[in-house]
């Protein structure tokens, strides 16, 4: 048997070497595989994401709302684009690992797409609905304290009930999906993870609002670095 797995990263246009950098780094048993809209069609999602053992869902622009039933398309601090090509292609990536029971990690618009395609909506602007900036501002990610349930995946991993993260978005989750549950909140109410309310069947997945791959401590932070590796471990088992 290989001991080498393939992780299915979903392609981004926003700083997107982090990625690969993160995931990978010098470590040859692990093997990337580019799920990008524009190289591959819907019909060749499933043999991509079959061939993997783990899928990451990046962050990235807005989702576009039609897809949690909203026709608002303007917000103050967004910048009115999406790609709903992005969009179709990621759910399609997400249900498709679930069909095939893969670990997914879901990292900021990730988390906001498990959210959506799950029958949840968002909060179109945070600041609009009066919570702090959770933006990146002039080239420096946002930083804040969450703190993590009791009893959570999250907390299994972290091994802490609380942590320091970074952020980088303006919307968040809204509406939960009745298939989740909130696992980590930042001061002000945010939801900053989330992991499946029932367990018992369903694939390990971890979605979290914050970006693990760019973090100035990822590798000693628990909240970067043991995401990385408990998701790797899973990933093995497949």
């Amino acid at each position: 048997m290989s001991d080498k797995i393939k992780i299915g990263l979903t392609f981004t246009e926003s700083r997107w070497e982090n990625y690969p950098a993160w995931i990978k780094g010098n470590d040859e048993t692990i093997e990337l595989v580019e799920l990008h809209w524009e190289k591959h069609n819907l019909d060749e999602v499933w043999d991509l994401v079959e061939d993997c053992d783990g899928i990451v869902l990046t962050g990235g622009v807005d989702i576009h709302p039609r897809f949690y039933e909203n026709e608002r398309l303007q917000f103050p601090n967004g910048d009115g684009k999406f790609n709903e090509e992005r969009d179709e292609f990621e759910m399609h990536v997400f249900e498709t690992a679930l069909n095939f029971k893969l670990p997914v990690l879901a990292i900021c618009r990730g988390l906001q797409l498990v959210n959506v395609a799950l029958g949840g909506d968002l909060i179109q602007d945070l600041e609009e609905a009066g919570k702090k900036n959770h933006r990146r501002i002039d080239g420096v990610d946002d930083e804040h304290a969450i703190s993590i349930s009791e009893n959570s995946l999250l907390k299994e991993v972290v091994g802490n009930n609380s942590g320091n993260i970074n952020g980088a978005h303006h919307q968040a989750i809204g509406r939960l999906s009745e298939e989740l549950v909130t696992t980590a909140t930042s001061p002000d109410g945010v939801v900053e993870a989330v992991e499946w309310k029932e367990k018992e069947g369903e694939s390990w997945m971890l979605a979290v609002q914050w970006h693990p791959e760019r973090m100035k401590d990822r590798e000693t932070n628990p909240t970067s670095k043991n995401i990385r590796e408990k998701f790797l471990e899973e990933a093995k088992k497949k």
